[in-house]
């Protein structure tokens, strides 16, 4: 198993670069997020992941090890092979991804190219355990955070609104704004409900 690659880079394309370690070029499959994140200086290292299959060997470059996870998970989901997890990490970054999983925010990934509702629907069913296991909850939601989330959430069914409306509204408020009083969150819901 190839973990990693480091030598000079030969060649940078927005889907692919080559390496050059001891004279043996590699050439590896990027997203646009490794690519904007790879220096145009000569020497660059990359985590590899190499998926092989009947008809091919194929090797995949990532900046960190957190995308090569994330690339990892996606392609254990039935339906999302390798050209569709690149794609992912091409629009959106690995953080995004990994946090669109853990909200449950269906839109986000379907947003990527070739995702359908059922896709992203399974990919949020198969995925959320493990991420969580791995990586815990959302990181922006704190303790206080979630007391205030639920209490705007009560505030807005007592408004007669339905739970699950208020909900993404109080999520879609949380993720720009982490620290938000039990207030701003009613507040910034209503103006989205």
């Amino acid at each position: 198993m190839i973990t990693h690659i480091e030598g000079k880079l030969v060649e940078k394309n927005p889907t692919d670069v080559v390496v050059d370690c001891n004279g043996v070029g590699y050439f590896l499959n990027i997203s646009l997020h490794t690519f904007s994140q790879i220096p145009n200086t000569e020497k660059v290292k990359l985590y590899t992941q190499l998926l092989v299959r009947e008809d091919s060997h194929t090797l995949y470059g990532f900046s960190t090890v957190e995308e090569r996870e994330v690339f990892n998970l996606l392609i254990s989901v039935s339906g999302v092979g390798a050209s569709t997890a690149r794609t992912m990490l091409s629009s959106l970054s690995p953080e995004l991804v990994r946090d669109a999983i853990l909200s449950e925010d269906i839109v986000t990934i379907q947003s990527v190219k070739g995702i359908g509702t059922k896709t992203a629907q399974r990919v949020v069913l198969d995925l959320k355990d493990k991420i969580i296991k791995v990586y815990g909850s959302l990181p922006n939601s704190s303790k206080s955070s979630n007391t205030n989330r639920n209490e705007a959430l009560s505030a807005l069914e007592t408004l007669g609104f339905a739970r699950k409306q208020a909900e993404k509204a109080c999520d879609n408020v949380l993720k720009n704004h982490p620290q938000a009083t039990i207030e701003e969150i009613i507040k910034q819901a209503l103006k989205n409900l």
